[in-house]
Protein backbone atom coordinates (compact mmCIF):
# COMPACT_ATOMS: atom_id res chain seq x y z
CA UNK A 1 0.00 0.00 0.00
CA UNK A 2 1.23 3.50 -0.79
CA UNK A 3 1.33 6.47 1.57
CA UNK A 4 -1.72 7.76 -0.30
CA UNK A 5 -3.62 4.51 0.46
CA UNK A 6 -2.77 4.75 4.17
CA UNK A 7 -3.92 8.39 4.26
CA UNK A 8 -7.43 7.30 3.30
CA UNK A 9 -7.78 6.85 7.07
CA UNK A 10 -4.64 8.09 8.83
CA UNK A 11 -3.34 11.66 9.02
CA UNK A 12 -0.59 12.62 6.57
CA UNK A 13 1.68 13.75 9.42
CA UNK A 14 1.46 10.36 11.09
CA UNK A 15 2.11 8.34 7.92
CA UNK A 16 4.95 10.66 6.92
CA UNK A 17 6.50 10.05 10.36
CA UNK A 18 6.18 6.25 9.99
CA UNK A 19 7.94 6.45 6.64
CA UNK A 20 10.84 8.53 7.95
CA UNK A 21 11.54 7.14 11.43
CA UNK A 22 14.07 4.31 11.95
CA UNK A 23 16.02 2.86 14.90
CA UNK A 24 19.09 4.87 13.82
CA UNK A 25 17.40 8.29 13.59
CA UNK A 26 14.64 8.03 16.22
CA UNK A 27 16.54 10.28 18.68
CA UNK A 28 15.63 13.17 16.39
CA UNK A 29 11.92 12.32 16.59
CA UNK A 30 11.33 12.48 20.37
CA UNK A 31 8.36 14.83 20.08
CA UNK A 32 6.74 12.83 17.27
CA UNK A 33 7.30 9.50 19.06
CA UNK A 34 5.25 10.81 21.99
CA UNK A 35 2.63 12.52 19.83
CA UNK A 36 2.02 9.40 17.73
CA UNK A 37 2.28 6.93 20.66
CA UNK A 38 5.23 5.09 19.09
CA UNK A 39 7.58 3.38 21.57
CA UNK A 40 6.69 0.90 24.38
CA UNK A 41 4.21 -1.58 22.81
CA UNK A 42 4.60 -0.03 19.33
CA UNK A 43 8.39 0.11 18.96
CA UNK A 44 10.37 1.46 16.01
CA UNK A 45 12.14 -1.40 14.19
CA UNK A 46 14.06 -1.75 10.91
CA UNK A 47 11.64 -2.00 7.98
CA UNK A 48 8.66 -0.67 9.95
CA UNK A 49 7.09 1.22 7.03
CA UNK A 50 7.68 -1.68 4.62
CA UNK A 51 5.92 -3.98 7.11
CA UNK A 52 2.92 -1.62 7.33
CA UNK A 53 2.84 -1.19 3.57
CA UNK A 54 2.79 -4.95 2.93
CA UNK A 55 0.09 -6.01 5.38
CA UNK A 56 -2.10 -3.00 4.52
CA UNK A 57 -1.62 -3.57 0.79
CA UNK A 58 -2.71 -7.20 1.16
CA UNK A 59 -5.96 -6.22 2.94
CA UNK A 60 -6.61 -3.54 0.34
CA UNK A 61 -6.00 -6.01 -2.49
CA UNK A 62 -8.36 -8.51 -0.83
CA UNK A 63 -11.06 -5.81 -0.68
CA UNK A 64 -10.47 -4.85 -4.33
CA UNK A 65 -10.72 -8.48 -5.46
CA UNK A 66 -13.99 -8.90 -3.57
CA UNK A 67 -15.32 -5.68 -5.13
CA UNK A 68 -14.39 -6.93 -8.60
CA UNK A 69 -15.94 -10.34 -7.87
CA UNK A 70 -12.62 -12.06 -8.61
CA UNK A 71 -13.15 -14.14 -5.46
CA UNK A 72 -15.80 -14.59 -2.77
CA UNK A 73 -13.34 -15.10 0.12
CA UNK A 74 -10.06 -13.19 0.50
CA UNK A 75 -7.59 -14.00 3.31
CA UNK A 76 -4.75 -11.91 4.75
CA UNK A 77 -3.38 -13.47 7.93
CA UNK A 78 -0.79 -10.66 8.22
CA UNK A 79 -3.58 -8.07 8.56
CA UNK A 80 -6.19 -7.40 11.23
CA UNK A 81 -4.33 -4.68 13.16
CA UNK A 82 -7.45 -3.33 14.82
CA UNK A 83 -6.09 -0.93 17.48
CA UNK A 84 -4.40 1.68 15.23
CA UNK A 85 -6.11 5.09 15.32
CA UNK A 86 -6.27 7.94 12.82
CA UNK A 87 -3.47 9.89 14.51
CA UNK A 88 -1.58 7.21 16.48
CA UNK A 89 -0.27 3.69 16.90
CA UNK A 90 -1.69 1.48 19.65
CA UNK A 91 -1.35 -2.08 20.96
CA UNK A 92 1.20 -3.44 18.41
CA UNK A 93 -0.79 -1.80 15.58
CA UNK A 94 0.61 1.01 13.41
CA UNK A 95 -1.65 1.25 10.35
CA UNK A 96 -5.27 0.12 10.54
CA UNK A 97 -5.50 -2.09 7.45
CA UNK A 98 -9.04 -3.11 8.44
CA UNK A 99 -10.44 0.42 8.24
CA UNK A 100 -8.60 1.00 4.94
CA UNK A 101 -9.97 -2.29 3.54
CA UNK A 102 -13.51 -1.44 4.65
CA UNK A 103 -13.31 2.04 3.07
CA UNK A 104 -12.42 0.29 -0.21
CA UNK A 105 -15.36 -2.13 0.18
CA UNK A 106 -17.73 0.80 0.77
CA UNK A 107 -17.11 1.99 -2.80
CA UNK A 108 -19.23 -0.96 -3.97
CA UNK A 109 -21.05 -2.26 -0.90
CA UNK A 110 -23.91 -0.39 0.78
CA UNK A 111 -23.44 -2.25 4.11
CA UNK A 112 -20.31 -3.91 5.51
CA UNK A 113 -20.40 -6.02 8.68
CA UNK A 114 -17.20 -6.18 10.77
CA UNK A 115 -16.81 -9.10 13.23
CA UNK A 116 -13.88 -9.32 15.67
CA UNK A 117 -13.01 -12.49 17.68
CA UNK A 118 -9.61 -11.31 18.97
CA UNK A 119 -9.49 -11.33 22.81
CA UNK A 120 -8.98 -7.54 22.72
CA UNK A 121 -11.71 -5.07 21.81
CA UNK A 122 -11.57 -3.86 18.19
CA UNK A 123 -11.44 -0.24 19.33
CA UNK A 124 -9.75 1.35 16.29
CA UNK A 125 -12.34 -0.03 13.86
CA UNK A 126 -15.24 0.83 16.17
CA UNK A 127 -14.00 4.41 16.55
CA UNK A 128 -13.56 4.88 12.79
CA UNK A 129 -17.17 3.89 12.00
CA UNK A 130 -18.92 4.96 15.22
CA UNK A 131 -21.08 7.59 13.52
CA UNK A 132 -22.24 5.68 10.43
CA UNK A 133 -24.77 2.96 9.58
CA UNK A 134 -22.76 1.91 6.51
CA UNK A 135 -20.57 -0.30 8.71
CA UNK A 136 -21.78 -2.37 11.65
CA UNK A 137 -19.05 -3.40 14.10
CA UNK A 138 -19.44 -6.46 16.35
CA UNK A 139 -16.64 -7.30 18.81
CA UNK A 140 -16.41 -10.28 21.22
CA UNK A 141 -13.67 -9.62 23.77
CA UNK A 142 -12.43 -9.74 27.35
CA UNK A 143 -13.65 -6.69 29.24
CA UNK A 144 -12.90 -5.46 32.77
CA UNK A 145 -10.02 -5.44 35.28
CA UNK A 146 -8.23 -2.80 33.18
CA UNK A 147 -7.73 -5.33 30.36
CA UNK A 148 -6.34 -3.62 27.23
CA UNK A 149 -7.62 -1.39 25.64
CA UNK A 150 -10.23 -0.73 28.35
CA UNK A 151 -13.11 -0.05 25.94
CA UNK A 152 -15.87 -2.29 24.59
CA UNK A 153 -18.61 -2.04 27.18
CA UNK A 154 -22.03 -3.28 26.09
CA UNK A 155 -23.36 0.26 26.32
CA UNK A 156 -21.05 1.60 23.60
CA UNK A 157 -23.61 1.36 20.80
CA UNK A 158 -22.63 4.02 18.26
CA UNK A 159 -23.86 7.60 17.87
CA UNK A 160 -25.72 9.86 15.42
CA UNK A 161 -26.46 7.86 12.22
CA UNK A 162 -24.44 4.99 13.69
CA UNK A 163 -26.51 4.60 16.87
CA UNK A 164 -27.10 0.85 17.49
CA UNK A 165 -24.76 -0.05 14.60
CA UNK A 166 -21.98 -0.83 17.07
CA UNK A 167 -22.30 -3.97 19.14
CA UNK A 168 -19.98 -5.13 21.93
CA UNK A 169 -19.95 -8.50 23.68
CA UNK A 170 -17.90 -8.07 26.89
CA UNK A 171 -16.70 -11.42 28.24
CA UNK A 172 -14.97 -12.59 31.41
CA UNK A 173 -11.95 -14.85 31.90
CA UNK A 174 -11.94 -18.52 30.94
CA UNK A 175 -14.73 -18.64 28.35
CA UNK A 176 -14.81 -22.06 26.66
CA UNK A 177 -16.05 -23.33 23.29
CA UNK A 178 -19.55 -24.16 24.51
CA UNK A 179 -20.19 -20.79 26.19
CA UNK A 180 -18.69 -18.84 23.28
CA UNK A 181 -20.80 -20.67 20.72
CA UNK A 182 -23.91 -20.13 22.89
CA UNK A 183 -23.43 -16.38 22.32
CA UNK A 184 -21.61 -16.13 18.99
CA UNK A 185 -23.99 -18.03 16.74
CA UNK A 186 -27.32 -16.50 17.84
CA UNK A 187 -25.83 -12.98 17.95
CA UNK A 188 -24.25 -13.21 14.48
CA UNK A 189 -27.38 -14.84 13.07
CA UNK A 190 -29.56 -11.98 14.37
CA UNK A 191 -27.11 -9.29 13.24
CA UNK A 192 -26.98 -10.66 9.70
CA UNK A 193 -30.76 -11.05 9.64
CA UNK A 194 -31.32 -7.44 10.76
CA UNK A 195 -28.45 -5.70 9.00
CA UNK A 196 -28.37 -7.67 5.71
CA UNK A 197 -24.68 -6.95 5.01
CA UNK A 198 -23.50 -7.26 1.42
CA UNK A 199 -19.94 -7.99 2.60
CA UNK A 200 -18.34 -9.22 5.86
CA UNK A 201 -14.88 -8.53 7.31
CA UNK A 202 -13.81 -11.07 9.95
CA UNK A 203 -10.84 -10.39 12.25
CA UNK A 204 -9.60 -13.75 13.59
CA UNK A 205 -7.19 -12.80 16.40
CA UNK A 206 -5.85 -16.06 17.84
CA UNK A 207 -5.13 -14.65 21.30
CA UNK A 208 -8.62 -15.83 22.30
CA UNK A 209 -7.26 -19.41 22.31
CA UNK A 210 -6.43 -21.16 25.57
CA UNK A 211 -2.69 -21.03 26.50
CA UNK A 212 -2.11 -17.66 24.81
CA UNK A 213 0.72 -15.71 26.45
CA UNK A 214 -1.38 -12.55 26.74
CA UNK A 215 -4.86 -14.05 26.74
CA UNK A 216 -7.16 -15.46 29.42
CA UNK A 217 -9.81 -17.30 27.37
CA UNK A 218 -10.10 -21.04 26.91
CA UNK A 219 -11.12 -21.57 23.28
CA UNK A 220 -9.78 -24.58 21.41
CA UNK A 221 -8.51 -24.29 17.84
CA UNK A 222 -11.64 -26.18 16.74
CA UNK A 223 -13.90 -23.82 18.71
CA UNK A 224 -12.21 -20.75 17.21
CA UNK A 225 -12.50 -22.32 13.76
CA UNK A 226 -16.19 -23.00 14.30
CA UNK A 227 -16.78 -19.23 14.46
CA UNK A 228 -15.04 -18.79 11.10
CA UNK A 229 -16.99 -21.68 9.60
CA UNK A 230 -20.27 -20.23 10.90
CA UNK A 231 -19.61 -16.81 9.32
CA UNK A 232 -18.63 -18.51 6.04
CA UNK A 233 -21.90 -20.50 6.04
CA UNK A 234 -23.91 -17.33 5.22
CA UNK A 235 -22.29 -17.23 1.76
CA UNK A 236 -21.70 -13.48 1.87
CA UNK A 237 -18.45 -12.10 0.33
CA UNK A 238 -15.84 -12.35 3.08
CA UNK A 239 -12.51 -10.68 3.89
CA UNK A 240 -10.71 -12.76 6.54
CA UNK A 241 -7.88 -11.16 8.52
CA UNK A 242 -5.46 -12.20 11.26
CA UNK A 243 -4.79 -10.14 14.38
CA UNK A 244 -3.37 -10.92 17.82
CA UNK A 245 -1.88 -14.21 18.99
CA UNK A 246 1.16 -14.58 21.21
CA UNK A 247 1.76 -18.31 21.58
CA UNK A 248 3.02 -18.45 18.02
CA UNK A 249 2.94 -22.23 17.46
CA UNK A 250 -0.81 -22.21 18.21
CA UNK A 251 -1.43 -19.15 16.02
CA UNK A 252 0.15 -21.07 13.12
CA UNK A 253 -2.02 -24.11 13.88
CA UNK A 254 -5.18 -22.01 14.19
CA UNK A 255 -4.82 -20.07 10.95
CA UNK A 256 -3.70 -23.18 9.04
CA UNK A 257 -6.83 -24.97 10.23
CA UNK A 258 -9.04 -21.97 9.40
CA UNK A 259 -7.52 -21.67 5.92
CA UNK A 260 -8.48 -25.32 5.36
CA UNK A 261 -12.07 -24.57 6.45
CA UNK A 262 -12.30 -21.50 4.21
CA UNK A 263 -11.05 -23.35 1.11
CA UNK A 264 -13.01 -26.56 1.92
CA UNK A 265 -9.91 -28.74 2.01
CA UNK A 266 -9.58 -31.39 4.72
CA UNK A 267 -6.06 -31.56 6.20
CA UNK A 268 -4.23 -34.12 8.30
CA UNK A 269 -4.09 -33.99 12.09
CA UNK A 270 -0.38 -34.86 11.83
CA UNK A 271 1.85 -31.89 11.00
CA UNK A 272 4.12 -32.32 7.95
CA UNK A 273 7.85 -32.26 8.64
CA UNK A 274 9.55 -28.88 8.11
CA UNK A 275 12.46 -26.89 9.50
CA UNK A 276 10.09 -25.57 12.19
CA UNK A 277 8.88 -29.03 13.23
CA UNK A 278 10.45 -28.94 16.72
CA UNK A 279 8.40 -25.84 17.66
CA UNK A 280 5.31 -28.06 17.71
CA UNK A 281 6.62 -30.55 20.29
CA UNK A 282 5.65 -32.64 22.13
CA UNK A 283 2.59 -33.76 20.12
CA UNK A 284 3.29 -32.46 16.56
CA UNK A 285 -0.46 -32.32 15.84
CA UNK A 286 -2.85 -29.69 14.50
CA UNK A 287 -5.20 -29.79 17.50
CA UNK A 288 -3.26 -30.13 20.77
CA UNK A 289 -5.11 -29.61 24.04
CA UNK A 290 -4.84 -25.87 24.71
CA UNK A 291 -7.25 -25.77 27.65
CA UNK A 292 -5.94 -24.17 30.83
CA UNK A 293 -6.94 -24.28 34.47
CA UNK A 294 -8.48 -20.80 34.22
CA UNK A 295 -12.02 -21.10 35.57
CA UNK A 296 -14.85 -20.05 33.25
CA UNK A 297 -16.21 -16.93 34.95
CA UNK A 298 -18.97 -16.54 32.35
CA UNK A 299 -22.01 -18.05 34.05
CA UNK A 300 -24.99 -19.08 31.94
CA UNK A 301 -26.93 -16.30 33.69
CA UNK A 302 -24.30 -13.69 32.72
CA UNK A 303 -24.23 -14.86 29.09
CA UNK A 304 -28.04 -14.87 28.87
CA UNK A 305 -28.15 -11.35 30.28
CA UNK A 306 -25.66 -10.15 27.62
CA UNK A 307 -27.64 -11.91 24.92
CA UNK A 308 -30.87 -10.30 26.05
CA UNK A 309 -29.35 -6.79 26.12
CA UNK A 310 -27.84 -7.29 22.65
CA UNK A 311 -31.14 -8.51 21.21
CA UNK A 312 -32.93 -5.49 22.73
CA UNK A 313 -30.38 -3.21 21.02
CA UNK A 314 -30.79 -5.03 17.71
CA UNK A 315 -34.53 -4.35 17.82
CA UNK A 316 -33.66 -0.64 17.73
CA UNK A 317 -32.02 -1.08 14.31
CA UNK A 318 -33.83 -0.11 11.19
CA UNK A 319 -33.88 -3.26 9.10
CA UNK A 320 -31.13 -2.86 6.47
CA UNK A 321 -30.79 0.91 6.06
CA UNK A 322 -30.99 2.02 2.46
CA UNK A 323 -27.99 4.06 1.51
CA UNK A 324 -27.56 7.04 -0.77
CA UNK A 325 -24.26 6.34 -2.50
Amino acid sequence: ASQHDMCRFHSEDYIDFLQRVSPTNMQGFTKSLNAFNVGDDCPVFPGLFEFCSRYTGASLQGATQLNNKICDIAINWAGGLHHAKKFEASGFCYVNDIVIGILELLKYHPRVLYIDIDIHHGDGVQEAFYLTDRVMTVSFHKYGNYFFPGTGDMYEVGAESGRYYCLNVPLRDGIDDQSYKHLFQPVINQVIDFYQPTCIVLQCGADSLGCDRLGCFNLSIRGHGECVEYVKSFNIPLLVLGGGGYTVRNVARCWTYETSLLVDEAISEELPYSEYFEYFAPDFTLHPDVSTRIENQNSRQYLDQIRQTIFENLKMLNHAPSVQI
